[in-house]
């Protein structure tokens, strides 16, 4: 009596009993309307659910936003800002995937193929089944893209409120939260499914040894990359030399840095070379101080000739006035006096700086050849000693005669 009362409350009755009541109203339906019909019937309920519905969901979606986003005062779009998209996904998805595995199983039984019932009865009967670990599984795995989908907006929020917050960090931070998500959702799937994960953790030791082993420069990088997106010595855009290669950094990857340098030439350098190597930013500061050399006669004032080549730069576009130009008195060279010239730039890449030193180089010439000042080449002055001391015997050597 306990026994048939247990059968008669056992949910997996229950749902043999719509199964088979599903079974006999397909088959009903093919024998009323002919196999052929009922087959029309299933395509054409497939077609409705997979491509139908989704673009009447999508267009609902787009008219309730234009129509009810702006009188609600933006409530649609705050509810949206908090609302996991891959739910919307996932749920679509999922209805889809029942629907044709519906139409499918549907359409072996019109055919005669298939006895629904009599396959899921040993699936449903047995105590110890595998359909609730299975159920349980697949809400895990969509909590996880959900889990998943949020964590890239919340990512995405915060590097909007902090300017400094780079794409590569982004990127670099979502990828670890995705890792730890499904590592975490992987172990719980495991032991949902009383698999012991003891084994494989030894295993995984060993195996990460020999990997680590074969693989350090690799790793290396690896490691080097994760410190080089953290510490952010240089960002894409900037002008930097990293040991002997000078160039704009065009991307900065897990396992190497690239460089295009002003040949156009495109240059890989792995990241734990590059955080082995004294690495120069010269776009960090936003500034860059450029130098030149120019020579004045000796002849020449120095203090009017530093006044008239500071005048000179102060007047050229491209060099800022703050800092200010500055010229100084630097060396005796063989045929001139040595002033350096002093200036500063503004967002500095290759570009500017050469525009800058052209423009320079044209403005401190033409003051000085309107104030009469000359730039001298090199030369050299001879001394003839006269023919009398030319030909007398060095102090000290004897004459042979």
């Amino acid at each position: 009596m306990q026994q048939t009362e247990t059968a008669g409350t056992d949910p997996n009755e229950g749902l043999l009993d719509l199964v088979r009541a599903f079974q006999e109203l397909l088959e009903g339906l093919a024998a009323s309307q002919g196999r052929v019909t009922a087959t029309a019937l299933l395509l054409a309920v497939l077609v409705v659910a997979v491509v139908v519905v989704p673009a009447v969901l999508s267009w609902l979606r787009t008219l309730a936003v234009e129509q009810l986003g702006a009188g609600s005062g933006g409530l649609l779009q705050s509810l949206a800002a908090y609302t996991p998209t891959t739910v919307h996904g996932l749920l679509l998805r999922t209805a889809q995937l029942t629907v044709l595995s519906a139409v499918v199983v549907s359409f072996l039984v019109v055919w005669g193929i298939a006895d629904m019932a009599a396959t899921l009865r040993p699936f449903l009967a047995d105590r110890d089944s595998a359909l609730v670990p299975t159920v349980q599984t697949i809400v895990l795995i969509m909590l996880a893209f959900v889990a998943s989908d949020q964590l890239q907006r919340w990512i995405n929020r915060f590097s909007t409120a902090l300017s400094d917050f780079t794409d590569h960090q982004k990127e670099i931070l979502l990828r670890v939260g995705q890792v730890t998500i499904f590592v975490t959702v992987g172990a719980t799937i495991f032991a949902v499914w009383q698999i012991n994960v003891g084994g494989l953790l030894v295993g995984a030791g060993f195996l990460g040894i020999v990997v680590g082993l074969a693989a350090r420069q690799t790793l290396g990088s690896l490691i080097a990359g994760f410190v080089l997106m953290f510490s952010r010595p240089f960002t894409i855009g900037d002008w930097v030399v990293i040991g002997d290669q000078e160039g704009i950094v065009t991307d900065i990857t897990i396992f190497n840095t690239r460089l295009e340098n002003f040949d156009g030439e495109f240059v890989v350098l792995p990241n734990d070379s590059v955080s082995d190597s004294a690495i120069t930013n010269r776009s960090r500061k936003g500034l860059l101080r450029l130098t030149l050399d120019v020579g004045v006669d000796y002849d020449t004032d120095v203090d009017a000739a530093k006044d008239l080549a500071r005048d000179a730069m102060a007047g050229v576009s491209d060099v800022v006035d703050s800092p200010p130009p500055q010229v100084v008195p630097k060396s005796f060279g063989d045929s001139a006096v040595v002033l350096e010239l002093r200036f500063w730039i503004d967002h500095p890449t290759p570009p500017r700086k050469w525009q800058a030193v052209s423009a320079v180089v044209r403005a401190v010439k033409t003051a000085f050849d309107e104030e009469g000042i000359d730039i001298p080449f090199p030369q050299r002055t001879l001394t003839m000693r006269d023919e009398a001391s030319a030909t007398e015997a060095p102090s000290g050597i004897k004459s042979e005669d």
